[in-house]
C-alpha cells in the first residue's frame, strides 16, 4: 500500500470489471476495497464478520434475511450500511454503483455460504488495485 493518500475516483476509473473488488488499503487486519457494481450479486453469509458499505456513487440495494422476512435496505451516494455477521445478504444495483466495502483480509467476496455464483461475479479476497 502507498503511503501516499489515494484519490477514490482515480483509482475507479482504473478499472472496468463489476463484482470485482480492488484492496486500496489495509487497516489491521482489515481492507478496505472500492468496487463497481451492476446488477445482481448472490446471497450469501459473512458467519463470523460484519460487512460495511459505503456508496461512493450511484445507489446500492442490499437485500437481506431476517428473522421476520426478506426486506431491502436501499443506499443513495454517500449512505453507509453494516450488514451484521450470520445474515444472508444480496447486494444488487440496478443502474450501477461504485461502493467502498470494510471486511476482515481475506474475506471472500462470497462469504462462506452463497448460491450459486454467476459468471459476473468474481470470487475474490479482493484484487490489489
Amino acid at each position: 500500500m502507498s503511503k501516499q493518500p489515494l484519490d477514490l475516483s482515480t483509482a475507479l476509473a482504473g478499472f472496468d470489471a463489476i463484482w470485482s473488488p480492488r484492496i486500496v488499503a489495509n487497516i489491521n487486519d482489515y481492507d478496505v476495497r472500492i468496487a463497481k457494481v451492476a446488477g445482481e450479486h448472490v446471497w450469501h453469509v459473512h458467519r463470523d464478520t460484519d460487512e460495511f458499505f459505503l456508496v461512493l456513487d450511484g445507489e446500492l440495494d442490499i437485500a437481506v434475511r431476517e428473522e421476520d422476512g426478506e426486506r431491502v435496505v436501499t443506499l443513495p451516494k454517500g449512505s453507509l450500511f453494516v450488514v451484521p455477521r450470520g445474515v444472508f445478504h444480496k447486494p444488487s444495483s440496478k443502474e450501477g454503483a461504485s461502493i467502498m466495502v470494510v471486511e476482515p483480509s481475506g474475506t471472500l467476496s462470497v462469504g462462506d455460504e452463497h448460491d450459486e455464483v454467476p459468471g459476473h461475479v468474481d470470487v475474490t479476497t479482493g484484487h490489489p488495485l
